[in-house]
C-alpha cells in the first residue's frame, strides 16, 4: 500500500501570498496537485499536511473536488521536515511505501507517479530529478563569481520521492536523533548510506515559487487539457 504525503505547510515568503490557493486553469494549485495523486493507480491514500490556519480551506477543496483518497488533512510544523514527520506519524499500519510530494508542484502527472513507484519497488528508494542544463557558478557573499561547477551528472531534485516505509522512517529517526536538517527525503535517506535511483523528468514539474510561475503553470495545464480532448 502506497500512501502519499503532500506537504502544503509552507509560508510562501517569496510569493507574497499563499500560492497553494492561487487559481490556475480554474482550480487552486493544491487541487491540481491532489488530483494527480487521486488519478495514480499506485496510490491508496493521501495525507495532506497543511498550515494550521489553512486546513479548513483544504478540507473544503477536498470536498468540493470530490476527492476520495484523502482521509486526513493535518497541521504541519515549522520546517518542511517537521511536516513530513507529522505525516509519517499518521500512516496506517498497512502502508508499506510512502511518497512525499510538494503541494507547490501541480504539474506532476499520475503516469509519472506510477513510474517512480515502479522504480521504488525495485530499488527501495526513487525520486524524480531533472538534468541541469544551465552553466553553474559559485559566488561569494557579494555575488562575485568565485568559480564554476561542473554540471556533468548534476541533477535538480524534484518530487515525488518514494521510499519503502521502514527506510524512510529510519532515515527520519536519524535526522531527529542527530538534530540534523534536510531539505528533502533523498537527503535524509542518503545519510544512511543507502542508494536512491533517480527517475529523470523530461516534462514540466517546476515548483511554484514566484508570481511569474503561475501563468506558465496555467499554460502547461491548459495545453495538457487541450491535448487530452483532441
Amino acid at each position: 500500500m502506497l500512501t502519499a504525503i503532500i506537504v502544503a505547510a509552507g509560508d510562501s515568503r517569496r510569493m507574497g501570498f499563499d500560492k497553494l490557493f492561487a487559481v490556475i486553469a480554474d482550480k487552486p494549485v493544491i487541487a491540481h496537485t491532489i488530483h494527480a495523486f487521486e488519478r495514480a493507480s499506485s496510490v491508496s491514500e493521501i495525507i495532506v499536511v497543511g498550515r494550521a490556519d489553512r486546513c479548513d480551506e483544504i478540507k473544503t477543496i477536498v470536498r468540493d473536488e470530490n476527492f476520495k483518497r484523502v482521509p486526513l488533512i493535518i497541521p504541519g510544523g515549522k520546517h518542511r521536515q517537521d511536516s513530513v514527520r507529522a505525516g509519517l506519524s499518521h500512516l496506517e499500519a498497512a502502508t508499506t511505501y510512502v511518497a512525499v510530494h510538494d503541494a507547490a508542484r501541480p504539474l506532476i502527472t499520475a503516469e509519472q507517479i506510477d513510474g517512480i513507484f515502479e522504480q521504488c519497488r525495485i530499488h527501495a528508494a526513487a525520486g524524480m530529478a531533472e538534468p541541469i542544463s544551465d552553466t553553474l557558478k559559485r559566488a561569494d557573499a557579494n555575488l562575485i563569481v568565485a568559480g564554476s561547477v561542473d554540471r556533468h551528472q548534476v541533477y535538480a531534485m524534484q518530487t515525488p520521492q518514494i521510499f519503502e516505509r521502514q527506510l524512510l522512517e529510519e532515515a527520519y529517526r536519524g535526522v531527529y536523533a542527530e538534530n540534523a536538517s534536510v531539505t528533502d527525503e533523498v537527503s535524509a535517506v542518503e545519510r544512511l548510506g543507502r542508494k536512491i535511483v533517480l527517475v529523470l523528468n523530461d516534462d514540466f514539474n517546476f515548483k511554484i515559487t514566484y508570481p511569474r510561475d503561475l501563468p506558465l503553470a496555467e499554460f502547461v495545464l491548459k495545453e495538457r487539457i487541450h491535448s487530452a480532448v483532441n
